[in-house]
């Protein structure tokens, strides 16, 4: 039986986009630190290792606060235990989201923050190792305007809208480079399918 171009399981694929984190957090309030890193190879398995680190702004260097392997999450940072969850790729080790969520920030969480994707490609005859660090300077405010705001909706309305281009071969004829393995697992898939 051949499978529609639109069915729900064509739908399953992910696609991934590289966005930039927000940068403005408000006080007492939860703030997701996103880090996203592409595999621009799909076909090929891989597995990843996200590390963040924190310089606070009266700090001098890094020092380690989260890492994130083989689907499990450690805070390193006393000053963010028990603050600081795993939001990310889940359910895989081929991780591709590294974003962590900030519970109840304080304005001591203003500083620089850096995640680092330690990925490795398997090849049948080798493994191909690869790093990608990026930084996020963040600003905590006591409260956030209307206008950020009214920027923050329409960045996610154009997100989406990337995406719906990707799944469309008709709009975008080279969706392919665009197109990575979900961050969830086939199964999730599934249940959400089931759920629909």
């Amino acid at each position: 039986v051949s499978t529609p171009p639109h069915s729900a399981a064509g739908l399953c694929r992910g696609a991934c986009v590289e966005v930039d984190s927000d940068t403005e957090a408000v006080a007492n309030e939860g703030f997701k630190l996103g880090c996203i890193s592409c595999k621009m190879r799909a076909e090929v398995p891989a597995k990843a290792v996200v590390t963040w680190g924190f310089r606070g702004a009266d700090d001098q260097e890094f020092s380690p606060l989260y890492e994130y392997e083989e689907k499990r999450g450690s805070v390193l940072d006393p000053r963010f235990e028990e603050r600081l969850d795993w939001n990310g790729s889940k359910n895989t080790e081929d991780l591709q989201d590294g974003s962590i969520y900030i519970l109840n920030v304080t304005f001591n969480d203003t500083g620089t923050y850096e995640c680092t994707f330690r990925r490795t490609l398997i090849y049948t005859n080798y493994n191909f190792e690869n790093s990608t660090t990026k930084q996020i300077r963040l600003r905590v405010v006591p409260k956030r305007k209307n206008r950020d705001i009214l920027v923050q909706i329409l960045v996610q309305i154009q997100i989406l809208i990337q995406i719906q281009i990707c799944f469309s071969p008709s709009l975008c004829p080279c969706r392919a480079e665009y197109l990575a393995v979900a961050s969830e697992s086939k199964e999730n898939c599934g249940a959400v399918q089931e759920a629909e």
